[in-house]
């Protein structure tokens, strides 16, 4: 279903929409992101703020929206961080909106770490997605990072993976 993830009320439809169809939510991936050019006199103050709300507040609302459902199943809850949520990069107002992500997974983790609930930051470094004006070479692929978020959703219910930090190899920071 299509959902603005910067509408609370969507999200909140969304998980109704989910509960209906399946009964239970075993699993929440608050991926929904994008970025921008680096510089702070590049691109609008407008598309900045979509960026902010898209990318820290969407992230919010996905926690706030799917809380109670996960803690009734003892679910998962994954975020997408990035690798430029681990280390600032120059110009990059992406850069600290990824480490908003970082930040808001742990605080998400030792809120919820009496509810059984796991949470778990997905920090990738280049995929090849049209995130990219011009495909970068050498990249990840998109089932990489699938397999990364199958590989934490599948440990045992006691092994909580909170980071994964994952890059192609001829990356270079």
């Amino acid at each position: 279903m299509t959902c603005d993830v910067t509408d609370f009320d969507q999200q909140e439809a969304m998980v109704r929409a989910a509960l209906e169809a399946f009964g239970r939510i075993d699993v929440a991936f608050a991926n929904a992101g994008f970025g921008a050019k680096r510089g702070f006199l590049e691109e609008t103050p407008e598309l900045w703020r979509d960026m902010v709300l898209t990318n820290v507040l969407g992230c919010a609302y996905t926690i706030r929206a799917t809380v109670p459902a996960l803690t009734e199943s003892t679910g998962h809850l994954l975020l997408t961080s990035s690798v430029a949520g681990r280390r600032a990069l120059s110009g990059s107002l992406y850069s600290a909106t990824k480490h908003a992500v970082t930040a808001m997974a742990e605080a998400a983790r030792q809120d919820l770490n009496e509810t059984g609930i796991r949470v778990t930051a997905i920090e990738p470094g280049m995929v090849d997605t049209p995130f990219f004006d011009d495909r970068p070479t050498n990249a990840l692929e998109p089932d990489d990072i699938a397999r990364i978020v199958m590989f934490a959703v599948s440990q045992p219910s006691h092994v909580d993976v909170n980071e994964i930090l994952i890059r192609p190899v001829s990356q270079p920071t």
